[in-house]
């Protein structure tokens, strides 16, 4: 017999060595990959060990792995949030209009992640009130935000952020270290004393593996689902904020690909996209080796068509691996 963590891994009736569980676990592994990363990019380019360069190496990541901190709670439980993208937009466009009426700092991070926290509920309401599959909603919504953002623009863009606001996206807490590194960091202690110590994170593994089975337990499935999706609205509407205040300006075509990228962080960290399994801890380490591949393709002039290809190739490998390891241990057995 075996016995199902919260994580989704199999255990044999006999407790495991706990050291040599952590050496053999995907996390190890993307250490190991990180480090490699790092070393290449290093030999590489007689740049990227300046503080300064690893210090802007952090902007590539934070904004994506942000947003992917709560789309990683979304796919364990078996849904998945293509709008992520549009949401900044949407978001960036209308805190850009209340820029024109005058907005003040604050007033404009409340713009951003309102509209990211409306946006989320708006996707939940659907999934949730209507049971219309995930991926059919946001391929729609993401459609529908950039279009509004488009109808809003144009081929215009607003500008003029105030210094205060600026600050966001390219200000330092302390020497080389950004504020959106710190509060990324936060971020990720946050959801990770969520998912993996609460009755929250508990409730999210159990309707990953058998929505059915969790809601004749007593958990609240469609609440619990609708929550998630503000949490990714919200996270966008962050993220918006971020990437606004570092461009300075906002244009309709803001963030264009990132769900692409999310997802993969998301995968790559080790979330079954099947639902059921997965840690923040591996969705961090994901968003550090993305980080670092492509700042180091940044520094050998790489067009970005062919950051393009590797993330989506990317992707592909690390969703086939686990279907082609199951069956290679099938035939085995």
């Amino acid at each position: 017999m075996t016995d199902t963590t919260a994580t989704g891994r199999q255990l044999p009736d006999r407790l495991d060595n706990p050291v040599k569980s952590a050496v053999l676990s995907w996390e190890s592994l993307l250490v190991l990959v990180a480090l490699a990363i790092f070393i290449a990019n290093s030999f590489a380019s007689p740049y990227f060990l300046n503080e300064w360069s690893l210090s802007d190496m952090t902007f590539n990541f934070t904004e994506k792995a942000l947003i992917a901190l709560a789309m990683a709670l979304v796919i364990i439980t078996g849904e998945i949030d293509l709008s992520v993208a549009s949401i900044i937009a949407l978001a960036s466009t209308m805190m850009g209009l209340a820029l024109q009426y005058g907005a003040d700092t604050p007033t404009l991070v409340a713009v951003g992640v309102g509209v990211g926290i409306l946006c989320g509920a708006f996707n939940g309401a659907l999934i949730t009130g209507l049971k219309l599959p995930s991926i059919v909603v946001t391929i729609g919504t993401m459609s529908l935000f950039r279009g509004i953002a488009y109808i809003v623009l144009g081929d215009q863009s607003f500008r003029g952020y105030p210094a205060s606001f600026s600050w966001f996206g390219q200000g330092y807490v302390f020497w080389v270290i950004s504020f959106e590194l710190v509060l990324f960091l936060l971020a990720a202690v946050i959801f990770y004393v969520v998912l993996h110590h609460t009755n929250f994170g508990r409730r999210v593994f159990a309707i990953g593996n058998n929505a059915t089975a969790a809601r004749f337990s007593g958990v609240r499935v469609d609440r619990i689902k609708f929550i998630l999706f503000c949490l990714t609205g919200l996270m966008s509407g962050l993220a918006a904020v971020l990437l606004t205040a570092r461009l300075g300006s906002t244009r309709p075509s803001i963030a264009q690909g990132f769900e692409l990228e999310v997802v993969t962080m998301v995968v790559l960290g080790g979330v079954s996209i099947l639902g059921g399994s997965g840690s923040i801890l591996g969705v961090v380490l994901a968003a550090l080796i993305m980080g670092l591949v492509t700042f180091g393709l940044g520094l050998l002039n790489i067009p970005g068509i062919v950051m393009s290809i590797f993330i989506g190739a990317l992707l592909i490998v690390v969703i086939a691996l686990p279907i082609l390891f199951r069956m290679w241990r099938q035939r085995r057995a």
